[in-house]
């Protein structure tokens, strides 16, 4: 017999919800200053609780080191702030990417190293869900 508690279905809703409008996972972020130690997205739709996090990047595209991250919850986030972990200079991109929360050895905390699995990018349809900006 299948068991569902309400704590299950709460936290499968926002995605579920998403899913059901067509909402598709995405990263709304603008060019913007970093100058206060922060990078924002004004919009994240999270398929599943995650991360936001911030990668350095160049015009090859390619995710780079990890200069700072914020936690998500599966659905709509509005005005997701994450705190930059290292210097970064105006004119340096940067790459707001969606993170899962799992693989890790424990919730909440995040464990990412640059291509590792524990709470790796997550790719709906096989594609990264994120944007690059600019530092002002």
């Amino acid at each position: 017999m299948l068991k569902i508690t309400a704590a299950a279905l709460l936290l499968a809703a926002p995605a579920a919800f998403a899913e059901s409008h067509g909402m598709a996972a995405g990263v709304m972020a603008e060019d913007q200053s970093v100058a206060n130690g922060v990078v924002s997205a004004s919009h994240v739709m999270a398929p599943e609780n995650g991360w936001l996090v911030v990668h350095r990047t160049d015009a090859a595209m390619k995710p780079g080191p990890v200069v700072g991250h914020a936690p998500l919850r599966g659905g709509d986030n509005i005005d997701v702030a994450a705190i930059l972990t290292e210097e970064v200079a105006p004119g340096e991109m940067l790459m707001l990417m969606v993170h899962s929360e799992a693989g890790g050895m424990a919730t909440g905390d995040f464990e990412y190293t640059l291509g590792a699995a524990e709470d790796g990018p997550i790719k709906p349809g096989g594609e990264l869900v994120m944007t690059v900006i600019t530092a002002e």
